[in-house]
């Protein structure tokens, strides 16, 4: 398969050529009108709810399945489902979200190997840059959904816990979905980064774990109406980080 160069690619690109130096300023218009593109888009999306996981995984895996239950169980109640609009597991929740006959909605990446849509999009923006279209996938979710995934799933999972965590977005339910796969990650949380003091105790409770797609759904619509202890969960953990803070020794 043909490996091309991505734009995000060539702008993290250092050293560079001393003429490519002066084009960087330029760059600004064209991630402006990404997010231009992106917020046009999507600014009439209804409540949604974004799905992560592995584009890896294949139609068979009881995780796929349990993908696509879980995007149909949340269109049902209402709600539109955002994916990174690539295969496996994002294939798996526009499929459920297909089913429901909610809107169903994939925001592309340009990779250097292509990556197509998957055919149960019913709309799709695609970005050139990462960093647009994570602030696409965060601004326009009332919910993230985490199934199981490698390096990009991990990456949107810590971006909306550090944004929780210091109090950026408000009453953002992150769920992860299937215990036996997230435990070590969880277990290395407390056992680890807790005990060397880089998190709070507070930080571990804004995840909910589970193997049931129909509690992925009640905890996601409890928060969205106030009838959960979602806020109060998430003022801990900010107020921590910030006493923290307030509280460091300075530097002499």
């Amino acid at each position: 398969m043909k490996r091309r160069e991505t734009n995000d690619e060539h702008f993290l690109q250092t050293p560079i050529d001393d003429a490519f130096r002066h084009t960087d300023p330029w760059r600004v218009m064209r991630i402006q009108s990404e997010f231009v593109r992106g917020f046009d888009s999507l600014a009439k999306v209804p409540a949604a709810v974004t799905i992560f996981g592995s584009a890896r995984t294949l139609p068979e895996d009881p995780l796929y399945k349990a993908a696509v239950e879980t995007a149909k169980l949340l269109g049902d109640v209402g709600f539109a489902i955002i994916t990174g609009g690539g295969p496996g597991i994002m294939c798996a929740a526009n499929q459920g979200a297909r089913q429901s006959g909610t809107q169903s909605i994939g925001l592309n990446i340009e990779l250097p190997f292509e990556q197509h849509v998957n055919p149960y999009c019913d709309s799709s923006v695609e970005f050139r840059y990462f960093f647009v279209r994570k602030t696409m996938l965060v601004k326009y979710s009332q919910a993230f959904v985490i199934f199981p995934g490698g390096y990009g799933t991990l990456d949107e999972l810590m971006e909306s816990l550090t944004l929780i965590q210091t109090g950026k977005i408000h009453n953002f339910p992150v769920v992860l979905y299937g215990t036996q796969y997230w435990r070590g990650l969880l277990e290395w949380l407390a056992d680890t980064v807790l005990k060397h003091g880089n998190i709070s105790a507070q930080d571990l409770d804004l995840m909910h774990l589970t193997d049931s797609v129909e509690e992925v759904r009640d905890i996601i619509v409890a928060a969205v109406h106030g009838q959960s202890d979602r806020p109060e969960r998430e003022a801990a953990s900010v107020q921590q980080t910030a006493r923290y803070y307030a509280n460091r020794p300075t530097e002499s």
